[in-house]
């Protein structure tokens, strides 16, 4: 009986040596997640502006020249194209992309500052690049 016992109480220390809790269990970390920047959109269709824009919102390069006389920058970028035009007023800078119908790019945003970077208003940069 004394083997009984002594057998019986080695099998309980070694069943709780079996399933304690390791003192320095690990946790599991996710795995990382590797992202990657989502595709750069391309506008299809003008942005609507403010009142005034109407000259240049969704109009091609040959118009914009035709209004405004030759760009001083004319940049060729991945999806689309930048035209700046220069005044005593103001500078005006116009962004065209593909329209998504023959291609053709078209003014989708237009920014205007004066000469020292301080803004000006669109509408009336505008104005004042077609009086000269």
């Amino acid at each position: 009986m004394k083997h009984a016992i002594n057998a019986s109480a080695i099998a309980l220390i070694l069943a709780g040596c079996v399933y304690a809790p390791l003192a320095h269990a690990q946790t599991r970390q996710p795995a990382p997640v590797q992202r990657t920047a989502p595709p750069v959109p391309v506008p299809v269709r003008p942005a609507m502006g403010p009142r005034g824009l109407e000259a240049v919102m969704g109009k091609d390069v040959a118009t914009l020249k035709r209004l405004l006389g030759e760009p001083r920058l004319d940049v060729v970028e991945v999806h689309g194209r930048k035209l700046q035009f220069v005044g005593k007023a103001c500078v005006l800078d116009m962004f065209l992309y593909p329209d998504g119908k023959g291609r053709t790019e078209i003014v989708t945003y237009v920014d205007a500052r004066r000469s020292d970077g301080a803004a000006v208003d669109r509408a009336s940069c505008i104005d004042a690049l077609q009086r000269r």
